[in-house]
């Protein structure tokens, strides 16, 4: 098989159910109201909740964090946002499909049950041995974080809203995505079928503890990296294996690590790792009991019916137009002539919680007139702009696209 063979197959697997977990993501955005979740996290059964809740979203690892840590600053529990950080990020509609398509319901079912065990393991551990003591840390983030998903836009008709977050969805993974199945299809090429099950070190208990080794530093998306664990569990990785990879590369990065000590402390922070790695090599033997390697990856009919060459080919569409306005968001930056700047405007703006939410901005300041460019820092949560417009008419625009300006 050609790479290019290979990678037009996992495209038209994936694209079908790709899309309909972002109409289904879309269709929680419309359906569920800003501050929802805080308003219930909090409490007697605050885990429960969060786990329960948290499952199905559709958030990815980044988009996780603001809303984790907005729910802490609005009154949820340690142990509750313990319990949402561990499950959400290994599951959600998407990553539940797309994982059904190439490794088959079971697999995805026991990904889902071993999501919701974690993440109530962990949240209770953390209320048992970490009791909150009433504050809820000064790095939180602002009230008006991202809740499912990142779309700030403001107030819209249903079906408006629902199409422009189902979009926000794609687009924020859309660089995991083309990864995703690139890596997939070389693996798919380079290791033959049931090679990897000749290699020692990739069998029983040893090739658990490489998956978290692998896992456990990478910032992967659920959804995105389940191709990679296919193209493995068809090269002769164990399936138990591969499910630690998915459980505990989604969970674990360097920023939802940092954002946990910084909002929570030490002992939530260790709470967590521990129900995390445990949790996937507990759930990796086990896996690997129940369903036998050569089952487990699910075998396709290549011959791709209307209705996924349909859908490669939206879905192709949406991420190359996404790509195609970042590259003219860039060279319009690069080629503005410096001689049309008149003054330079530096707004505070509240809200921002996520890379997508400064870029953003960043294309909504661009395209308002009199603007001759603008440049949006997550860090320091800041708009420089230079051009022609009042600062009244950037805090308009700032406004309009549903963030605030602070003094």
């Amino acid at each position: 098989m050609t790479l290019l063979k290979a990678i037009i197959e996992i495209w038209l697997e994936l694209a079908p159910w790709m899309l309909l977990g972002a109409a289904a993501a879309g269709l929680l955005h419309v359906l569920i109201p800003v501050g929802w979740l805080q308003k219930h996290l909090s409490g007697r059964m605050g885990v429960l909740k969060a786990v329960a809740i948290g499952v199905p979203l559709p958030l990815c690892s980044c988009g996780v964090i603001p809303v984790g840590l907005g729910l802490r600053k609005d009154g949820a529990s340690p142990g509750a946002v313990v319990g949402f950080l561990i499950s959400t990020p290994q599951t959600g509609i998407d990553s539940i499909l797309v994982s059904a398509t190439f490794l088959g319901w079971p697999f995805a079912i026991l990904k889902v049950v071993a999501a919701l065990i974690t993440g109530l393991a962990g949240g209770t551990l953390t209320d048992v041995l970490a009791p909150d003591h009433g504050s809820s840390g000064s790095d939180s983030v602002p009230a008006d974080s991202c809740f499912v998903g990142h779309d700030h836009a403001p107030p819209a008709s249903g079906w408006t809203s629902f199409a422009q977050h189902s979009l926000m969805l794609i687009q924020s993974i859309r660089g995991w995505l083309v990864v995703g199945v690139l890596v997939s299809a070389l693996i798919s090429v380079v290791v033959p079928e049931q090679k990897l099950a000749d290699v020692t070190a990739l069998r029983g208990p040893m090739s658990l503890l490489v998956s978290l080794l692998i896992s456990l530093p990478l910032y992967i998306c659920a959804t995105a990296s389940v191709p990679i664990a296919a193209a493995l569990v068809s090269s002769g990785f164990p399936p138990g294996a591969a499910l630690v990879f998915l459980m505990a590369g989604p969970a674990t990065n360097v920023a939802t690590l940092g954002a946990v000590y910084r909002a929570l402390g030490r002992r939530p922070l260790l709470i967590y790792l521990a129900t995390i790695i445990g949790g996937s090599l507990l759930a990796g033997l086990l896996f690997n009991q129940l369903i036998p390697g050569a089952s487990a990856a699910h075998h396709h009919d290549h011959s791709s019916q209307w209705w996924h060459v349909l859908s490669g080919l939206l879905l192709a569409i949406l991420l190359g137009k996404s790509f195609a306005d970042d590259l003219r968001h860039w060279l319009k930056k690069v080629r503005q002539p410096k001689t049309a700047v008149t003054q330079s405007v530096t707004l505070k703006v509240a809200g921002m919680t996520c890379r997508n939410c400064s870029s953003r901005l960043e294309r909504v300041l661009e395209a308002r007139p009199g603007v001759h460019s603008a440049t949006v820092s997550l860090d320091s949560s800041e708009a420089v702009i230079t051009g022609s417009a009042s600062r009244q008419d950037l805090i308009e625009a700032v406004t309009a696209a549903g963030f605030s300006v602070s003094d």
